[in-house]
């Protein structure tokens, strides 16, 4: 495939030994000495998750086809033995309406409903719908590796198409396709073009879009929820950190419309926020979100959602989405769900909430709250998809790079409350009260005691999801305190306040046998450590690379760079918009000319 040292393409001629093979998975890249295209190796992460994702979601849409099929077939079976009686409507011609469709009745139910011709045709097995291989688009291609291992690895996929905007990015990916051979170049096709406007001309024509911007997706989310078919899969990365997790929280409202928290549970908030706003997107369109997989791995977050045409299920949207009241002198928080539903007879009713779910003051410290939000509520995860996924990951082990990452996060995952936003840091909770921290089994036994649920989470390790409200977790607190008496502290701070009220409850610290999750019993890893150091963010393709990105890159690559030349790239013949970038012309991840040592997340110490 590269046997020789100088290959053509497109007229011209190029050198290997100007460039460097990367290989991940099944697929092959050169990746030019200069810093024209963007790539990024501790993605690999982010690509063996998506490509189990892809795996399961085709497994599971010839599923839902087969169920479909097998729900006409009994319908139509019905047809031969059913008698339409109905007078009031059009006039009937050897069980042919006059309108060209079958009329069908019911015999358990006595009802009657039609069935075009065609489509019955189809039914008693004359011409059954075949379910065409999924068209898959990546908008934001840079060196098309991420295209090329859907096309090498997945089986199953008729094409991918790859985007982007920026020329010598273009070039690249079809210099990596043709590398890749035949099956590559059957499968992968490339456009240089600016995804926005081809997914705004693309409307319901690919069954998976993939966004994974330099950066804020926000520009790309109106056109990419209309270009997924019905019943497609839109995944999306993000990675400016720093304005999801309320370092710039005014840029977040206007990039997301939610407000960020300070907070532990930042990054899952953040993976809410990302979900109201294509929710949001998909609603003008009267198309839904259904989240499969929302994950936070390394500097970045990663959502993978189902997308559906339904009027009448946007109107259950205000269900879905909720505002957070943070207490900002102890780590209280509560949520109020933006809607609610009224039943009258047989008719149900969407109504505004009601509120305020807090009192001006926290009823534990009574510090004032923070409010933000609006965030998804509902589940960010299908626990039947998550657990398929990781029984795929685990039996095809060699196939993914990244295997021992995405498991660990996937079994994590599997074990978490799916119906619980948000989590408490027991940490946080100590450090408030100024008392030594209990043992995460000894607090998890003393909730499971309370009749309360709890389990961990795969954004922190110290996180704790449970369905317990707050003043009985600061009862458990309090007890502890009795037990492990702390220093006397001024009393006006929170956790004097919180300490001088008498428990209601009297917390129970016998060993429950649920206090540990099945991988914890079994010693399974679930956060491990960065492979390799300088493993996060990169710097932006076209940059010149001097010594201050010696914390991104690592001094062995900046020498490597520096040994080439002066490492200044091709630039972006736009000038403005470079879609393997961020979209928006910005300096950045988080869209305000800020550096990549700002947006580098203490996450990746885990």
């Amino acid at each position: 495939m590269a046997g020789d040292n100088e290959n053509k393409q497109n007229g011209t001629s190029f050198d290997l030994n100007d460039f460097t093979i990367i290989k991940e998975g099944d697929a092959e890249i050169l990746m030019h000495a200069k810093n024209e295209v963007f790539y990024n190796n501790s993605q690999v992460n982010n690509r063996d998750m998506s490509i189990a994702v892809l795996r399961t979601f085709i497994s599971q849409r010839k599923l839902e086809h087969d169920a479909m099929l097998a729900r006409r077939t009994k319908a139509g079976n019905k047809a031969p033995n059913a008698k339409a009686e109905n007078p009031g409507d059009s006039v009937q011609h050897n069980g042919e309406s006059t309108d060209g469709s079958e009329v069908l009745k019911d015999a358990s139910h006595g009802e009657s409903s039609s069935i075009p011709v065609e489509q019955n045709k189809n039914l008693r097995g004359k011409g059954r719908e075949e379910l065409k291989p999924p068209r898959v688009l990546e908008a934001l291609s840079a060196s098309g590796l991420r295209a090329l291992r859907y096309a090498r690895e997945v089986e199953g996929i008729s094409q991918v198409v790859a985007l982007d905007n920026d020329k010598a990015s273009v070039e690249a990916c079809r210099r990596n396709i043709k590398f890749n051979g035949s099956v590559a170049c059957s499968k992968v096709e490339s456009h240089l073009a600016d995804a926005r406007v081809y997914m705004l001309t693309h409307p319901n024509e690919f069954d998976v879009v993939d966004l994974d911007p330099y950066g804020a997706p926000s520009v790309f989310l109106d056109s990419a929820v209309q270009s997924v078919a019905d019943g497609g899969m839109l995944m999306c990365t993000a990675t400016d950190m720093a304005v999801l997790c309320a370092a710039n929280g005014e840029v977040c409202y206007s990039k997301y419309g939610s407000y960020p928290l300070r907070g532990k549970y930042c990054h899952e908030m953040a993976l809410r926020i990302l979900l109201a706003s294509i929710e949001s997107h998909a609603n003008r369109y009267k198309r839904y979100i259904v989240p499969v997989l929302s994950v936070q791995m390394d500097f970045y977050i990663r959502v993978f959602v189902r997308i559906y045409t339904s009027a009448s299920d946007v109107k259950n949207t205000p269900l879905k989405l909720s505002y957070v009241y943070q207490c900002i002198g102890c780590d209280s928080f509560h949520l109020q769900t933006v809607g609610r539903t009224v039943s009258k007879d047989k008719s149900v009713r969407c109504l505004p909430g009601f509120g305020p779910a807090v009192p001006q003051e926290c009823s534990d410290c009574g510090k004032k709250f923070n409010m933000g939000g609006p965030i998804w509520s509902a589940p960010i995860h299908d626990q039947e998809w998550v657990v398929a996924m990781l029984a795929n990951v685990k039996s095809m082990k060699e196939r993914y790079p990244a295997y021992e990452r995405i498991s660990a996060v996937l079994t994590t995952i599997s074990e978490e409350l799916p119906d619980i936003p948000l989590f408490l840091s027991l940490h946080n909770l100590c450090a408030t009260l100024k008392c030594t921290s209990p043992s995460a089994v000894i607090f998890r036994s003393a909730v499971i005691n309370a009749g309360y649920r709890i389990s961990g989470t795969h954004v922190n390790p110290l996180g704790l999801k449970t369905d317990a409200p707050m003043n009985v977790i600061w009862d458990i607190m309090r007890c502890w305190v009795r037990n492990h008496p702390v220093k006397a502290q001024p009393s006006d701070q929170s956790g004097s306040v919180i300490l001088a009220k008498e428990p209601v409850l009297q917390a129970n610290f016998a060993r429950a046998v649920a206090s540990l999750s099945q991988a914890q019993a079994k010693k399974v890893a679930r956060f491990l450590p960065n492979p390799e150091r300088n493993w996060g963010p990169k710097l932006r393709a076209g940059r010149q690379i001097t010594s201050k990105h010696v914390s991104l890159l690592g001094p062995k690559a900046l020498n490597a760079m520096s040994n080439h030349g002066d490492g200044e790239g091709s630039k972006n013949e736009n000038g403005d918009v470079s879609n393997h970038e961020n979209g928006d012309g910005s300096n950045h991840e988080n869209g305000n000319g800020s550096n990549h040592e700002d947006v580098e997340e203490p996450a990746a110490k885990q």
